[in-house]
């Protein structure tokens, strides 16, 4: 129950797979956002791709709906969501009302939902709009970027899983997921560890015998050679977007500037022939860069 209305924890459907990905990330983005309420929509078709037909329903939330918010849906390319979507980026609006950024098709809910301040980001996978992950607060907040910041880090997370999910299909029931995804996680992490730690060692042997095993963890290499080439720190890199990291993270994990690292992103989604950082990691994967 939540303290001020005495609401049940607004959550989507028990079987539905985004929603089972998307309790923690809004539970998380509404704690470190300081936002009142943190809610997703997910995006309905008929078509693989966002067209004008496309809505975006809103389903999950985290934190009280005091209005008519749940279970609306929102027409592709109107609001914040469509914006978000339309533009491929996370998007923060100072006082949604008075945005001139957005249509303003939906004030009416937002005024009932007594929203103020909002940022949203879009969640897709394999170049597919997904759904939209929101933070939203009741108030004027001037100062939106560390909200906008834990908005995109974690649609973006919530990309990674659902890839992974995807990838792994329905073959294993929940207890042998979960321990499939623990030791899975472990490995990617032995991983990007060695790697970073082989970056420290004098003995040259030494430092190729552990990026020897690094590779080894990773899984053999395809018969047929592989057409993309990294470099030492690319690879680096490469392996903690593999574990999750954002990019403050990997900086201060390898020592080297943001900048640096949005650069090597950058490159390693144009040789990896990726829209999306995630997109990157599951190509990497699938020809055996990272385990």
């Amino acid at each position: 129950m939540t303290r001020s209305t005495g609401n049940p924890p607004k959550r989507g459907a028990p079987h539905d797979e985004l929603a089972r990905q998307l309790r923690r990330p809004l539970e998380r983005l509404r704690r470190h956002s300081g936002a009142s309420l943190a809610f997703a929509g997910r995006v309905v078709s008929d078509t693989q791709q966002p067209a004008p037909e496309a809505t975006i329903e809103l389903s999950y939330f985290d934190g009280d709906v005091v209005g008519p918010l749940r279970g609306v849906r929102l027409d592709y390319g109107h609001g914040l969501g469509g914006r978000v979507l339309d533009r491929r980026r996370a998007t923060a609006l100072h006082d949604y009302i008075e945005s001139p950024l957005i249509t303003h098709t939906y004030d009416a809910i937002i005024r009932a939902e007594r929203l103020y301040s909002m940022v949203a980001a879009p969640i897709i996978v394999g170049r597919k709009h997904i759904g939209v992950l929101y933070a939203a607060k009741r108030f004027r907040h001037d100062q939106l970027d560390l909200a906008l910041d834990a908005v995109a880090d974690e649609a973006r997370a919530v990309e990674q899983q659902l890839t992974v999910s995807d990838v792994l299909g329905v073959l294993h029931d929940d207890a042998e997921e979960r321990e499939l995804s623990a030791w899975r996680t472990r490995v990617q992490d032995s991983h990007a560890r060695l790697r970073s730690l082989a970056d420290s060692v004098g003995d040259e042997s030494l430092r190729l015998q552990m990026l020897e095993i690094a590779a080894e963890l990773a899984g053999q290499a395809p018969v047929e050679p592989v057409a993309v080439r990294l470099t030492a720190r690319e690879q680096d890199v490469l392996s903690l977007l593999g574990v999750g990291l954002s990019n403050p993270a990997i900086a201060q994990r390898l020592g080297i500037g943001l900048y640096t690292v949005k650069g090597h992103v950058k490159s390693l989604m144009g040789k990896l022939d990726a829209a999306t950082r995630f997109e990157a990691v599951v190509n990497a994967r699938r020809i055996r860069l990272i385990p």
